[in-house]
Protein backbone atom coordinates (compact mmCIF):
# COMPACT_ATOMS: atom_id res chain seq x y z
CA UNK A 1 0.00 0.00 0.00
CA UNK A 2 3.03 2.29 0.32
CA UNK A 3 3.05 2.89 -3.45
CA UNK A 4 -0.60 3.98 -3.28
CA UNK A 5 0.30 6.18 -0.32
CA UNK A 6 3.08 7.84 -2.28
CA UNK A 7 0.78 8.23 -5.29
CA UNK A 8 -1.92 9.78 -3.14
CA UNK A 9 0.58 12.14 -1.54
CA UNK A 10 1.87 12.99 -4.99
CA UNK A 11 -1.58 13.72 -6.33
CA UNK A 12 -2.78 15.41 -3.16
CA UNK A 13 -6.09 13.56 -3.26
CA UNK A 14 -8.26 11.65 -0.84
CA UNK A 15 -10.11 8.62 -2.19
CA UNK A 16 -13.65 7.58 -1.40
CA UNK A 17 -14.04 4.58 0.87
CA UNK A 18 -15.83 2.00 -1.28
CA UNK A 19 -17.51 1.98 -4.67
CA UNK A 20 -19.15 -0.98 -6.37
CA UNK A 21 -20.79 -1.53 -9.72
CA UNK A 22 -21.85 -4.19 -12.19
CA UNK A 23 -20.30 -3.69 -15.62
CA UNK A 24 -22.55 -3.69 -18.68
CA UNK A 25 -22.44 -3.16 -22.42
CA UNK A 26 -23.15 0.51 -21.72
CA UNK A 27 -19.61 0.72 -20.35
CA UNK A 28 -18.02 -0.15 -23.72
CA UNK A 29 -16.05 2.95 -24.79
CA UNK A 30 -15.28 1.64 -28.31
CA UNK A 31 -17.73 -0.15 -30.57
CA UNK A 32 -16.53 -3.70 -31.35
CA UNK A 33 -15.15 -3.89 -34.88
CA UNK A 34 -14.27 -0.21 -35.14
CA UNK A 35 -10.75 1.22 -35.01
CA UNK A 36 -7.40 -0.56 -35.08
CA UNK A 37 -7.98 -2.67 -32.00
CA UNK A 38 -7.24 -6.38 -31.99
CA UNK A 39 -10.90 -7.34 -32.35
CA UNK A 40 -9.91 -10.89 -33.31
CA UNK A 41 -9.02 -11.52 -29.66
CA UNK A 42 -12.45 -10.17 -28.66
CA UNK A 43 -14.21 -12.44 -31.17
CA UNK A 44 -12.23 -15.41 -29.89
CA UNK A 45 -13.53 -14.68 -26.41
CA UNK A 46 -17.11 -15.18 -27.59
CA UNK A 47 -16.44 -18.92 -27.76
CA UNK A 48 -16.56 -18.93 -23.96
CA UNK A 49 -20.16 -18.94 -22.72
CA UNK A 50 -20.46 -17.79 -19.12
CA UNK A 51 -24.11 -16.76 -19.24
CA UNK A 52 -25.51 -16.54 -15.75
CA UNK A 53 -22.14 -16.87 -14.00
CA UNK A 54 -21.10 -14.06 -11.72
CA UNK A 55 -17.45 -13.01 -11.51
CA UNK A 56 -16.53 -10.57 -8.73
CA UNK A 57 -13.42 -8.38 -8.77
CA UNK A 58 -12.13 -6.35 -5.82
CA UNK A 59 -9.34 -3.81 -6.13
CA UNK A 60 -7.87 -0.44 -5.09
CA UNK A 61 -9.22 1.65 -7.98
CA UNK A 62 -11.83 4.32 -7.29
CA UNK A 63 -13.14 7.35 -9.15
CA UNK A 64 -11.85 7.72 -12.74
CA UNK A 65 -9.67 4.61 -12.43
CA UNK A 66 -12.70 2.55 -11.47
CA UNK A 67 -14.50 3.74 -14.60
CA UNK A 68 -11.48 2.70 -16.67
CA UNK A 69 -11.12 -0.80 -15.25
CA UNK A 70 -14.86 -1.32 -15.59
CA UNK A 71 -14.63 -0.33 -19.25
CA UNK A 72 -12.11 -3.16 -19.73
CA UNK A 73 -14.14 -5.71 -17.79
CA UNK A 74 -17.20 -4.72 -19.82
CA UNK A 75 -15.70 -6.34 -22.94
CA UNK A 76 -15.25 -9.60 -21.04
CA UNK A 77 -18.85 -9.41 -19.87
CA UNK A 78 -20.15 -8.52 -23.34
CA UNK A 79 -18.31 -11.36 -25.07
CA UNK A 80 -18.96 -14.12 -22.52
CA UNK A 81 -22.29 -13.16 -21.00
CA UNK A 82 -20.78 -13.20 -17.50
CA UNK A 83 -22.18 -10.95 -14.77
CA UNK A 84 -19.01 -9.06 -13.81
CA UNK A 85 -19.03 -6.91 -10.70
CA UNK A 86 -16.15 -4.67 -9.61
CA UNK A 87 -15.77 -3.17 -6.13
CA UNK A 88 -13.09 -0.62 -5.29
CA UNK A 89 -11.88 0.44 -1.85
CA UNK A 90 -9.20 2.65 -0.36
CA UNK A 91 -8.96 0.07 2.45
CA UNK A 92 -8.26 -2.77 0.03
CA UNK A 93 -5.35 -4.31 1.96
CA UNK A 94 -7.29 -4.59 5.20
CA UNK A 95 -10.58 -5.65 3.62
CA UNK A 96 -9.23 -8.41 1.38
CA UNK A 97 -7.68 -10.14 4.39
CA UNK A 98 -10.91 -9.85 6.35
CA UNK A 99 -12.92 -11.25 3.45
CA UNK A 100 -10.48 -14.10 2.80
CA UNK A 101 -10.35 -15.17 6.44
CA UNK A 102 -14.15 -15.03 6.62
CA UNK A 103 -14.49 -17.22 3.52
CA UNK A 104 -16.21 -14.45 1.56
CA UNK A 105 -13.41 -13.39 -0.79
CA UNK A 106 -14.18 -12.13 -4.30
CA UNK A 107 -13.24 -14.27 -7.27
CA UNK A 108 -10.35 -11.97 -8.19
CA UNK A 109 -8.37 -9.51 -6.08
CA UNK A 110 -6.27 -6.75 -7.65
CA UNK A 111 -3.19 -6.12 -5.52
CA UNK A 112 -1.34 -2.79 -5.75
CA UNK A 113 1.94 -4.51 -4.81
CA UNK A 114 3.30 -8.05 -4.47
CA UNK A 115 3.93 -8.12 -0.71
CA UNK A 116 0.37 -8.73 0.47
CA UNK A 117 -0.27 -11.19 -2.38
CA UNK A 118 2.78 -13.18 -1.26
CA UNK A 119 1.50 -13.24 2.32
CA UNK A 120 -1.93 -14.44 1.21
CA UNK A 121 -0.42 -17.11 -1.03
CA UNK A 122 1.58 -18.43 1.93
CA UNK A 123 -1.63 -18.45 3.96
CA UNK A 124 -3.40 -20.57 1.37
CA UNK A 125 -5.79 -17.82 0.30
CA UNK A 126 -4.75 -17.66 -3.39
CA UNK A 127 -5.11 -20.20 -6.20
CA UNK A 128 -2.06 -20.78 -8.44
CA UNK A 129 -2.34 -19.66 -12.06
CA UNK A 130 -0.40 -22.66 -13.35
CA UNK A 131 2.62 -23.34 -15.50
CA UNK A 132 0.81 -22.55 -18.74
CA UNK A 133 0.19 -18.97 -17.62
CA UNK A 134 3.78 -18.66 -16.39
CA UNK A 135 5.03 -19.78 -19.80
CA UNK A 136 2.66 -17.35 -21.50
CA UNK A 137 3.94 -14.41 -19.44
CA UNK A 138 7.56 -15.39 -20.06
CA UNK A 139 6.95 -15.51 -23.80
CA UNK A 140 4.57 -12.58 -24.31
CA UNK A 141 5.72 -9.90 -21.84
CA UNK A 142 8.93 -7.96 -22.44
CA UNK A 143 11.40 -8.99 -19.71
CA UNK A 144 8.94 -11.82 -19.21
CA UNK A 145 10.96 -13.72 -16.62
CA UNK A 146 10.88 -10.61 -14.42
CA UNK A 147 7.08 -10.61 -14.43
CA UNK A 148 6.97 -14.31 -13.66
CA UNK A 149 9.36 -13.78 -10.76
CA UNK A 150 7.33 -10.86 -9.42
CA UNK A 151 4.15 -12.95 -9.46
CA UNK A 152 5.69 -16.12 -8.00
CA UNK A 153 5.35 -16.79 -4.27
CA UNK A 154 5.59 -19.70 -1.86
CA UNK A 155 2.31 -21.52 -1.26
CA UNK A 156 1.12 -22.87 2.09
CA UNK A 157 3.51 -25.82 1.72
CA UNK A 158 6.44 -23.56 0.87
CA UNK A 159 6.50 -24.44 -2.83
CA UNK A 160 6.91 -21.57 -5.32
CA UNK A 161 4.05 -21.11 -7.78
CA UNK A 162 2.78 -18.31 -10.02
CA UNK A 163 -0.07 -16.51 -8.24
CA UNK A 164 0.00 -13.00 -9.69
CA UNK A 165 -0.73 -11.74 -13.21
CA UNK A 166 0.50 -8.17 -13.71
CA UNK A 167 -1.88 -5.86 -15.56
CA UNK A 168 -1.31 -2.06 -15.63
CA UNK A 169 2.26 -0.97 -14.98
CA UNK A 170 3.95 2.29 -13.97
CA UNK A 171 7.46 3.39 -15.01
CA UNK A 172 9.84 5.24 -12.71
CA UNK A 173 13.15 5.14 -14.63
CA UNK A 174 12.55 8.47 -16.40
CA UNK A 175 14.42 11.75 -16.77
CA UNK A 176 12.34 14.80 -17.68
CA UNK A 177 13.70 17.76 -19.65
CA UNK A 178 12.74 20.70 -21.85
CA UNK A 179 13.37 19.91 -25.53
CA UNK A 180 13.69 23.64 -26.26
CA UNK A 181 16.38 24.08 -23.61
CA UNK A 182 18.30 21.05 -24.90
CA UNK A 183 18.06 22.30 -28.46
CA UNK A 184 19.16 25.83 -27.55
CA UNK A 185 22.19 24.47 -25.70
CA UNK A 186 23.01 21.82 -28.31
CA UNK A 187 22.58 18.90 -25.90
CA UNK A 188 21.67 15.38 -27.04
CA UNK A 189 19.75 12.68 -25.19
CA UNK A 190 22.29 10.49 -23.37
CA UNK A 191 22.15 6.81 -24.22
CA UNK A 192 24.27 5.52 -21.33
CA UNK A 193 24.94 6.47 -17.73
CA UNK A 194 28.44 7.45 -18.79
CA UNK A 195 26.89 9.85 -21.31
CA UNK A 196 24.49 11.19 -18.69
CA UNK A 197 27.34 11.97 -16.31
CA UNK A 198 29.31 13.58 -19.13
CA UNK A 199 26.27 15.72 -20.02
CA UNK A 200 25.92 16.70 -16.36
CA UNK A 201 29.51 17.94 -16.34
CA UNK A 202 29.08 19.67 -19.70
CA UNK A 203 26.11 21.65 -18.42
CA UNK A 204 28.18 22.82 -15.45
CA UNK A 205 31.06 23.73 -17.76
CA UNK A 206 28.63 25.77 -19.87
CA UNK A 207 27.55 27.70 -16.80
CA UNK A 208 24.25 25.92 -16.18
CA UNK A 209 22.84 23.69 -13.46
CA UNK A 210 22.08 20.11 -14.57
CA UNK A 211 19.53 18.86 -12.04
CA UNK A 212 16.47 19.80 -10.02
CA UNK A 213 16.06 17.43 -7.06
CA UNK A 214 13.57 17.72 -4.21
CA UNK A 215 12.81 15.22 -1.44
CA UNK A 216 10.10 17.11 0.42
CA UNK A 217 6.71 15.39 0.71
CA UNK A 218 5.20 16.25 4.08
CA UNK A 219 5.10 13.15 6.25
CA UNK A 220 6.62 11.13 3.41
CA UNK A 221 9.65 13.37 2.92
CA UNK A 222 12.57 11.40 1.55
CA UNK A 223 10.77 8.93 -0.70
CA UNK A 224 12.00 10.45 -4.00
CA UNK A 225 15.55 9.55 -2.98
CA UNK A 226 14.60 5.90 -2.44
CA UNK A 227 13.64 5.70 -6.11
CA UNK A 228 17.03 7.12 -7.06
CA UNK A 229 18.82 4.53 -4.94
CA UNK A 230 16.71 1.68 -6.32
CA UNK A 231 17.46 2.76 -9.88
CA UNK A 232 21.15 2.96 -9.02
CA UNK A 233 21.10 -0.52 -7.48
CA UNK A 234 19.71 -1.88 -10.75
CA UNK A 235 22.41 -0.05 -12.72
CA UNK A 236 25.37 -1.10 -10.59
CA UNK A 237 24.43 -4.65 -9.49
CA UNK A 238 22.80 -7.74 -11.03
CA UNK A 239 19.09 -8.11 -10.33
CA UNK A 240 19.64 -10.98 -7.90
CA UNK A 241 21.58 -8.58 -5.65
CA UNK A 242 18.67 -6.11 -5.85
CA UNK A 243 16.28 -8.91 -4.87
CA UNK A 244 18.50 -9.95 -1.94
CA UNK A 245 18.67 -6.34 -0.76
CA UNK A 246 14.90 -5.85 -0.90
CA UNK A 247 14.39 -9.09 1.05
CA UNK A 248 17.18 -8.17 3.52
CA UNK A 249 19.08 -11.29 2.58
CA UNK A 250 22.03 -8.91 2.36
CA UNK A 251 22.39 -6.15 4.90
CA UNK A 252 21.30 -2.61 4.11
CA UNK A 253 24.84 -1.52 4.94
CA UNK A 254 26.37 -4.00 2.50
CA UNK A 255 29.06 -2.19 0.52
CA UNK A 256 27.07 -2.63 -2.72
CA UNK A 257 24.04 -0.86 -1.24
CA UNK A 258 26.19 1.89 0.23
CA UNK A 259 27.78 2.37 -3.19
CA UNK A 260 24.31 2.80 -4.76
CA UNK A 261 23.43 5.41 -2.15
CA UNK A 262 26.66 7.22 -2.99
CA UNK A 263 25.77 7.06 -6.70
CA UNK A 264 22.68 9.10 -5.80
CA UNK A 265 24.85 11.39 -3.71
CA UNK A 266 27.17 12.01 -6.66
CA UNK A 267 24.26 13.92 -8.17
CA UNK A 268 22.36 15.22 -5.13
CA UNK A 269 25.28 16.26 -2.90
CA UNK A 270 27.20 18.26 -5.49
CA UNK A 271 26.44 21.99 -5.19
CA UNK A 272 27.28 22.53 -8.85
CA UNK A 273 24.86 19.86 -9.98
CA UNK A 274 21.68 20.85 -8.13
CA UNK A 275 19.50 23.93 -8.46
CA UNK A 276 19.84 25.92 -5.24
CA UNK A 277 22.76 23.81 -4.09
CA UNK A 278 22.88 20.48 -2.31
CA UNK A 279 21.72 22.08 0.94
CA UNK A 280 18.17 22.62 -0.34
CA UNK A 281 17.56 19.12 -1.75
CA UNK A 282 15.99 17.72 1.41
CA UNK A 283 13.78 20.77 2.03
CA UNK A 284 12.57 21.33 -1.56
CA UNK A 285 9.13 19.87 -2.11
CA UNK A 286 9.24 17.27 -4.88
CA UNK A 287 6.12 18.82 -6.42
CA UNK A 288 7.89 22.17 -6.81
CA UNK A 289 11.22 20.70 -7.88
CA UNK A 290 10.59 20.25 -11.65
CA UNK A 291 9.43 23.83 -12.11
CA UNK A 292 13.05 24.87 -12.58
CA UNK A 293 12.97 23.18 -15.98
CA UNK A 294 10.58 25.84 -17.24
CA UNK A 295 12.04 29.07 -15.88
CA UNK A 296 13.89 31.48 -18.16
CA UNK A 297 16.80 31.04 -18.05
CA UNK A 298 16.35 27.45 -16.89
CA UNK A 299 17.26 26.78 -13.26
CA UNK A 300 18.01 23.19 -14.27
CA UNK A 301 18.00 20.97 -17.34
CA UNK A 302 16.95 17.55 -15.99
CA UNK A 303 14.65 16.03 -13.37
CA UNK A 304 14.50 12.30 -12.56
CA UNK A 305 10.98 11.30 -11.57
CA UNK A 306 8.20 8.82 -12.30
CA UNK A 307 5.49 9.08 -14.92
CA UNK A 308 3.06 11.06 -12.73
CA UNK A 309 5.22 14.20 -12.37
CA UNK A 310 3.65 16.20 -15.27
CA UNK A 311 0.70 16.78 -12.93
CA UNK A 312 2.97 19.28 -11.15
CA UNK A 313 4.37 21.04 -14.21
CA UNK A 314 3.27 24.67 -14.68
CA UNK A 315 -0.25 25.06 -15.99
CA UNK A 316 -0.40 24.83 -19.76
CA UNK A 317 2.77 22.75 -20.12
CA UNK A 318 2.41 20.39 -23.07
CA UNK A 319 4.21 17.08 -22.60
CA UNK A 320 5.91 16.20 -25.87
CA UNK A 321 6.45 19.85 -26.71
CA UNK A 322 7.34 21.93 -23.64
CA UNK A 323 8.54 18.89 -21.71
CA UNK A 324 9.59 15.39 -22.62
CA UNK A 325 11.44 12.46 -21.07
CA UNK A 326 14.08 9.85 -21.76
CA UNK A 327 15.04 6.55 -20.20
CA UNK A 328 17.27 6.87 -17.12
CA UNK A 329 20.14 5.03 -18.77
CA UNK A 330 22.28 2.09 -17.65
CA UNK A 331 26.07 1.91 -17.56
CA UNK A 332 27.51 0.57 -20.80
CA UNK A 333 30.62 -0.69 -19.00
CA UNK A 334 28.67 -2.79 -16.49
CA UNK A 335 26.73 -4.76 -19.14
CA UNK A 336 23.59 -5.14 -17.00
CA UNK A 337 21.14 -4.67 -19.84
CA UNK A 338 18.34 -2.10 -19.71
CA UNK A 339 16.68 -2.40 -16.28
CA UNK A 340 13.44 -0.56 -15.57
CA UNK A 341 12.17 0.38 -12.12
CA UNK A 342 8.47 0.75 -11.61
CA UNK A 343 5.34 -0.56 -10.00
CA UNK A 344 2.07 -2.11 -11.07
CA UNK A 345 -1.05 -4.00 -10.10
CA UNK A 346 -1.47 -7.76 -10.19
CA UNK A 347 -4.59 -9.88 -10.52
CA UNK A 348 -4.83 -12.99 -8.34
CA UNK A 349 -7.51 -15.62 -7.82
CA UNK A 350 -9.01 -15.55 -4.34
CA UNK A 351 -12.13 -17.62 -5.08
CA UNK A 352 -11.69 -19.99 -8.01
CA UNK A 353 -14.32 -20.71 -10.66
CA UNK A 354 -14.49 -21.36 -14.43
CA UNK A 355 -15.42 -17.71 -15.03
CA UNK A 356 -12.48 -16.57 -12.95
CA UNK A 357 -10.06 -18.62 -15.05
CA UNK A 358 -11.65 -17.20 -18.19
CA UNK A 359 -11.11 -13.68 -16.86
CA UNK A 360 -7.39 -14.35 -16.35
CA UNK A 361 -7.22 -15.67 -19.92
CA UNK A 362 -8.99 -12.50 -21.08
CA UNK A 363 -6.24 -10.42 -19.48
CA UNK A 364 -3.76 -12.15 -21.78
CA UNK A 365 -5.64 -10.95 -24.87
CA UNK A 366 -4.47 -7.80 -26.68
CA UNK A 367 -7.94 -6.26 -26.56
CA UNK A 368 -7.93 -6.22 -22.75
CA UNK A 369 -4.83 -4.04 -22.84
CA UNK A 370 -5.67 -1.92 -25.88
CA UNK A 371 -9.02 -0.74 -24.50
CA UNK A 372 -7.31 0.86 -21.50
CA UNK A 373 -4.27 1.97 -23.55
CA UNK A 374 -6.57 3.97 -25.79
CA UNK A 375 -7.92 5.94 -22.83
CA UNK A 376 -5.42 7.06 -20.18
CA UNK A 377 -3.05 6.03 -17.42
CA UNK A 378 -2.19 2.56 -18.68
CA UNK A 379 1.13 0.99 -19.67
CA UNK A 380 1.79 -2.62 -20.57
CA UNK A 381 4.77 -4.88 -21.29
CA UNK A 382 2.56 -7.03 -23.59
CA UNK A 383 4.51 -7.49 -26.83
CA UNK A 384 1.41 -8.43 -28.84
CA UNK A 385 -0.57 -5.21 -28.53
CA UNK A 386 -0.86 -2.48 -31.13
CA UNK A 387 1.28 0.33 -29.67
CA UNK A 388 -0.50 2.80 -31.94
CA UNK A 389 -3.53 2.43 -29.67
CA UNK A 390 -1.87 4.42 -26.88
CA UNK A 391 -3.85 7.60 -26.32
CA UNK A 392 -0.77 9.85 -26.51
CA UNK A 393 2.82 9.94 -27.69
CA UNK A 394 3.82 10.26 -24.04
CA UNK A 395 2.22 6.96 -23.06
CA UNK A 396 3.55 5.34 -26.22
CA UNK A 397 7.08 6.47 -25.36
CA UNK A 398 6.81 5.05 -21.86
CA UNK A 399 5.40 1.86 -23.31
CA UNK A 400 8.45 1.61 -25.57
CA UNK A 401 10.70 1.86 -22.51
CA UNK A 402 8.81 -1.06 -20.98
CA UNK A 403 9.11 -3.08 -24.18
CA UNK A 404 12.85 -2.33 -24.31
CA UNK A 405 13.46 -3.50 -20.74
CA UNK A 406 15.66 -6.53 -20.23
CA UNK A 407 14.61 -6.71 -16.59
CA UNK A 408 11.87 -5.03 -14.56
CA UNK A 409 11.91 -4.62 -10.82
CA UNK A 410 9.23 -3.37 -8.48
CA UNK A 411 9.80 -0.29 -6.32
CA UNK A 412 12.00 -1.77 -3.61
CA UNK A 413 10.80 0.36 -0.71
CA UNK A 414 7.24 -0.86 -1.35
CA UNK A 415 8.42 -4.44 -0.85
CA UNK A 416 10.19 -3.72 2.45
CA UNK A 417 8.44 -3.69 5.84
CA UNK A 418 6.54 -0.46 6.35
CA UNK A 419 8.82 0.66 9.18
CA UNK A 420 11.72 0.56 6.73
CA UNK A 421 10.34 1.20 3.25
CA UNK A 422 7.98 3.94 4.44
CA UNK A 423 10.03 4.91 7.48
CA UNK A 424 13.75 4.64 8.13
CA UNK A 425 14.65 4.45 4.42
CA UNK A 426 12.85 7.74 3.81
CA UNK A 427 14.32 9.52 6.83
CA UNK A 428 17.75 8.00 6.21
CA UNK A 429 17.86 9.50 2.74
CA UNK A 430 17.02 12.91 4.18
CA UNK A 431 19.91 12.51 6.62
CA UNK A 432 22.21 11.46 3.79
CA UNK A 433 21.18 14.37 1.58
CA UNK A 434 21.92 16.60 4.55
CA UNK A 435 25.52 15.41 4.75
CA UNK A 436 25.60 12.24 6.86
CA UNK A 437 27.90 9.42 5.83
CA UNK A 438 26.26 6.84 3.56
CA UNK A 439 27.60 3.92 5.58
CA UNK A 440 26.28 5.35 8.85
CA UNK A 441 22.88 6.04 7.31
CA UNK A 442 22.70 2.54 5.84
CA UNK A 443 23.62 0.97 9.20
CA UNK A 444 20.89 2.95 10.96
CA UNK A 445 18.35 1.70 8.41
CA UNK A 446 19.54 -1.88 8.94
CA UNK A 447 19.29 -1.45 12.71
CA UNK A 448 15.67 -0.34 12.31
CA UNK A 449 14.98 -3.40 10.16
CA UNK A 450 16.56 -5.69 12.75
CA UNK A 451 14.34 -4.13 15.42
CA UNK A 452 11.25 -5.23 13.48
CA UNK A 453 12.28 -8.89 13.32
Amino acid sequence: MKYLLKSALAAGVTAAVVASASVTAADLPFAPGEGDFNWASFEELKKTDLSGEQVTVFGPWLGPDQVLVESVLAYFAEATGADVRYTGSDSFEQQIMIDAEAGSAPNVAVFPQPGLAADMAAGGFLSPLGGETADWVKENYAAGQSWVDLGTYANAEGKDELFGFFFKVDVKSLVWYSPENFEDAGYEIPGTMEDLKALTDQIVEDGGTPWCIGLGSGGATGWPATDWVEDMMLRTQPTDVYDQWVANEISFDDERVVAAIEEFGAFARNDKYVAGGAGVVASTDFRDSPKGLFSSPPQCYMHRQASFIPAFFPEGTEVGEDADFFYFPAYAEKDLGSPVLGAGTLFAITNDSPGTRALIDFLKSPIAHEVWMAQEGFLTPHKGVNADMYASDTLRGMGEILLGATTFRFDGSDLMPGGVGAGSFWTGMVDYAGGKDAGEVAKAIQDSWDALK
